[in-house]
């Protein structure tokens, strides 16, 4: 069942997560890399549990990633990311640090010895 305008689903968010309000752990952030440490599982998994393994096959995704591709929020996939992690089932990453900034006084002067060379 979808909605009329936005296609998302009609049914709350907190219901995918077992009315569960809060990720089990608090090292999951939005870029956290998830990944399947498993191949299919056929078990008593809920529903959502089972579509983020299912988009985990193969590969990883971000926690943004996986949110966009279920078409639920960040918080929502962030506690069914840690269940499956305490199941075992996915692992997680954090993300890259950002790389730090170059020097921009040694970039300069980088550029500007190589306009002297090409002169």
């Amino acid at each position: 069942m979808r909605g009329h305008r936005s296609g998302r689903p009609l049914v709350p968010a907190y219901l995918s997560t077992s009315g569960v309000a809060r990720p089990s752990r608090n090292s999951l952030e939005r870029l956290s890399v998830l990944t399947s440490t498993t191949g299919p599982v056929f078990g008593d998994l809920p529903a959502a549990q089972h579509a983020l393994l299912q988009s985990l096959e193969g590969g990883s995704l971000t926690v943004v990633e996986a949110a966009a591709l279920l078409r639920l929020p960040v918080s929502a996939i962030r506690v069914l990311a840690a269940a499956l992690i305490d199941q075992g089932l996915v692992t997680a990453r954090p993300p890259v640090p950002p790389a730090a900034q170059p020097d921009h006084d040694l970039l300069k002067r980088v550029a500007d010895g190589l306009r002297a060379l090409k002169l």
